[in-house]
């Protein structure tokens, strides 16, 4: 349960996507068969943590959308994303300017990489203990805490880790 007070962030990574149709545009891309697994296990990872997400900003590309829509079934009570294009393959700035402007009090944000594992890695005050934390894989998700009433009130490096998630690999 999160305290009054705070906000929580679920920054992930979108699942692993499908390159076997290279005439899609990358906007298109679906997720391959790991990737709907791996969306899967991270919904069913987060419901068992009780990180429940009541806004979602999601990139408005496939993948994400797909991971969205994988993970959602879950949850209890999944919130209807919001798909933003200002979010695919966003840079630390444009996620924290759409953060800043969420209401919910736990937010989920799915996105890219370069953009997603830079905004993560600016986030809390100390990184999380894990060797992946760095290359921020395919559904790897960032729960972070902030003493802040509301969102427009995040401050980078202010942020508590509450948990990161890696999903398994297959054998």
């Amino acid at each position: 349960m999160i305290p009054d007070g705070h906000r929580w962030l679920i920054l992930t990574r979108h699942a692993k996507s499908d390159w076997d149709h290279p005439d899609l545009a990358d906007h298109d891309r679906p997720l391959n068969q790991r990737g709907r697994r791996a969306a899967a296990e991270l919904g069913r990872w987060l419901a068992s943590r009780d990180y429940l997400p009541d806004e979602v900003l999601c990139s408005s590309a496939r993948r994400t959308a797909e991971t969205w829509e994988r993970l959602a079934p879950q949850l209890a009570h999944a919130p209807k994303p919001k798909y933003l294009r200002r979010l695919y393959h966003a840079e630390p700035e444009a996620m924290l300017a759409a953060l800043r402007s969420a209401e919910g009090r736990v937010v989920m944000m799915l996105g890219h990489n370069p953009g997603v594992a830079k905004f993560a890695a600016m986030l809390p005050s100390r990184p999380p203990p894990n060797a992946g934390f760095a290359r921020y894989p395919t559904a790897a998700t960032l729960v972070v805490d902030f003493q802040i009433a509301s969102w427009d009130g995040l401050v980078p490096g202010t942020g508590s880790v509450l948990d990161f998630f890696l999903p398994e690999r297959p054998a």
